[in-house]
């Protein structure tokens, strides 16, 4: 049993972005340009993700808790780890770019 235990520790330490799909606006709602779509080792779908022109360029913001009450904001969902959270950025970025051609 720790074998196994071990061995799926070890898989969920590599989430992949498997699929993404951008939502490009006509017209930009504030610095919002699109939405996307992400797909997780085929397993877990975020939605809600907007691609934000932000000072330093363009990013990718999680959805907040709309019921959340506090001064600042809390998102529903996040990457714990640098590494995850510049891959599904870099991967989003990319589609969104080829999105916005067509």
């Amino acid at each position: 049993m720790q074998h196994e235990d071990k061995r799926m520790n070890e898989e969920l330490k590599t989430l992949e972005v498997t699929f993404v799909q951008t939502f490009p606006l006509k017209e930009s709602l504030g610095k919002t340009q699109a939405f996307a779509r992400v797909v997780l080792n085929g397993q877990l779908q975020l939605t809600g993700l907007r691609i934000i022109d932000g000072a330093n360029g363009l990013f990718v913001a999680y959805p907040n808790d709309p019921t959340f009450k506090g001064e600042n904001y809390r998102s529903l969902f996040f990457p714990l780890t640098k590494n995850l959270r510049e891959h599904i950025e870099t991967e989003v970025l990319k589609q969104y770019e080829i999105d916005k051609k067509s």
